[in-house]
């Protein structure tokens, strides 16, 4: 019968050594979840303050007052724009007449480079007529 109670007893003081771990891990971890939490909230106040600083660094009054300040900018005025017939002559065409266009033969080559089925190394190439035979 003593046996046995020494066995009970054994038990009882390793559970409450296991009870006691689990209670002080909780604990720091719950002290771990209000640090992150402190954190979060510094992080955010910041975020908030970086706002409003921003905010105040890009209103439209104080950059049109520095725009004043240190740019020589003028208000447009409606006879500022010139006639087509005032434009310059159109630059010389370099490609010789009745030649095609260079550019267009550019993407005519790529289209049809495009078009043609391209085969890869994961895909078997289809038989042709004449390799059937």
């Amino acid at each position: 019968m003593r046996i046995l109670h020494f066995l009970v007893i054994g038990f009882l003081v390793v559970c409450a050594a296991y009870v006691y771990r689990i209670k002080m891990e909780s604990t720091a971890r719950t002290e771990r979840v209000l640090r992150l939490n402190a954190e979060i909230r510094e992080q955010r106040d910041a975020i908030a303050a970086l706002r409003a600083e921003w905010a105040k660094l890009d209103a439209p009054l104080r950059l049109q007052g520095l725009a004043e300040r240190h740019l020589a900018l003028k208000p447009l005025s409606a006879n500022q724009y010139d006639s087509l017939k005032n434009l310059p002559e159109r630059p010389p065409n370099f490609a010789r007449p009745g030649a095609p266009d260079p550019i267009g033969a550019m993407i005519n080559t790529i289209e049809a480079a495009a078009d043609q089925e391209s085969v890869t190394g994961s895909v078997q190439q289809p038989a042709q007529q004449g390799d059937q035979q």
